[in-house]
């Protein structure tokens, strides 16, 4: 793609950034045959070649955002299928990133879609506030059909029933392994998910050291900054991105580390790209050794070595997250590992497309949301599954609004194969077939 950037424009090393990666374009329009906006709404602006000839006009003009342009960068949901399709290794990852951060910075939104984005951004990534959040939604939970705005009505309904009781296993601590220690490795207990799915930290942490390693909650855990990354709001992101660095190279530098364990696929993804994220301020050196560190916990069961299991008679239907698969290029690891672990596995048709997750994409885009939920959740279920597996809990709640099993993460699936409890989802379940 042609770029008209000015020999000034270019000395701002983010529009430098931009001018090469619109450079690697080349018009060939592969992305619209795996992006999910595209083949629900059907316009050029809703694919990824379009979004990219915005952008280019955006930064190249030097102007500030107008509604059409926010609209289409907004409908993005970040799934990255199409640099997994792109022949030129497009680095639409970052161009979207840096398109969103110019519009949060230069568009000034309606009222109530920037009110919405503040609370999302100021409680989504605080487990004590996000849970007095959800208590909150709860209580107005009757009130949802008076609501107009569906992305209320989206936030009320995404609200659980019950709030599981805070885990004292996400407190800092060490764990040590069973038997003979195979690895030192960190686990980044995330923040949403210490609020609503405390299994998934308990049963990493006991699956883990089953397998040998000694797993190490450091202090001052928190967020990763994904959340308001790729909302377009770097000012909150990179606090929260310099606070997770710290944590994890004071406890690195102590003892070192093997491994930082990551369990929901969307938060190792960015904590991946650290490196990248962080290089301008400084940091790049600490940065990118934690990137280099962090793995999903997949990548750290196959190397710890998952023993094989008897046949559970469970069927079990994998969904790839898309972080996971397009984010991290990791796709046949964890569907392989539930195979040794017992289970029969399959994956729906068009198991690239999102389920429409995508961090708050759910509740800022519902109608969008909700039609690639459906169409999700038709391919999983034409397995006859009697349970679905995913790796991340964003497309665990998505999927299991409309589910008709149990949506359960992988680790708990694994940790259950290995001498772990049943997973309560199982359990509660009257449709799962268990293993007598």
């Amino acid at each position: 793609m042609q770029t008209f950037f000015t020999d000034e424009q270019l000395t701002d090393p983010t529009l430098a950034e931009a001018n090469k990666i619109l450079r690697s374009c080349v018009h060939c329009g592969l992305c619209t045959a795996t992006c999910p906006s595209y083949q629900v709404l059907g316009d050029e602006l809703d694919s990824p070649r379009g979004r990219i000839y915005l952008i280019k006009e955006m930064l190249e003009s030097g102007r500030a955002a107008d509604a059409k342009t926010a609209k289409h960068i907004d409908r993005c949901l970040s799934c990255l299928a199409c640099t997994t399709t792109c022949p030129s290794g497009v680095d639409y990852a970052h161009l979207i990133d840096m398109g969103r951060a110019h519009v949060d910075k230069t568009y000034k939104r309606p009222l109530m879609d920037r009110l919405l984005r503040e609370v999302l951004v100021r409680v989504m990534p605080y487990p004590t506030r996000f849970r007095l959040a959800l208590f909150v939604a709860r209580l107005a939970r009757p009130l949802t059909g008076l609501i107009p705005d569906p992305r209320i009505k989206a936030m009320l309904k995404l609200a659980p029933k019950v709030l599981p009781p805070v885990s004292g296993n996400d407190d800092a601590q060490v764990f040590a392994a069973v038997g003979v220690r195979k690895m030192r490795v960190a686990l980044m207990t995330g923040c949403v998910q210490k609020a609503l799915d405390t299994e998934i930290n308990d049963a990493t942490i006991r699956l883990l050291t089953r397998l040998g390693a000694e797993v190490v909650v450091p202090r001052n855990m928190g967020c990763c900054g994904g959340l308001p990354l790729h909302m377009g709001k770097e000012a909150a992101a990179l606090p929260l991105a310099r606070d997770m660095v710290a944590a994890v190279m004071a406890e690195h530098r102590g003892e070192k580390l093997d491994a930082l364990v990551i369990n929901t696929s969307g938060c190792g993804t960015t904590i991946k790209d650290y490196g990248h994220l962080l290089a301008r301020e400084g940091r790049s050196g600490d940065a990118a050794t934690v990137a280099g560190l962090a793995k999903d916990v997949s990548e750290v069961i196959q190397a710890l070595g998952l023993p094989k299991a008897a046949a559970k008679g469970l069927a079990v239907a994998y969904h790839s997250a898309c972080s996971l698969q397009h984010g991290q290029k990791i796709k046949a690891l964890p569907r392989d590992l539930l195979k040794a672990a017992g289970f029969k596995v399959s994956e729906p048709v068009d198991g690239h497309l999102c389920c429409g997750s995508a961090g708050t994409y759910n509740i800022l885009q519902p109608e969008i949301s909700g039609e690639l939920r459906t169409r999700k959740v038709a391919t999983l279920m034409a397995r006859k599954p009697d349970v679905i597996a995913a790796g991340n809990l964003g497309c665990m709640i998505q999927i299991g609004q409309a589910a008709g099993v149990p949506v359960v993460h992988t680790v708990s699936l694994l940790d259950w194969a290995t001498g772990g409890p049943v997973p309560s989802a199982l359990r509660q379940s009257a449709a799962a077939i268990l293993p007598s």
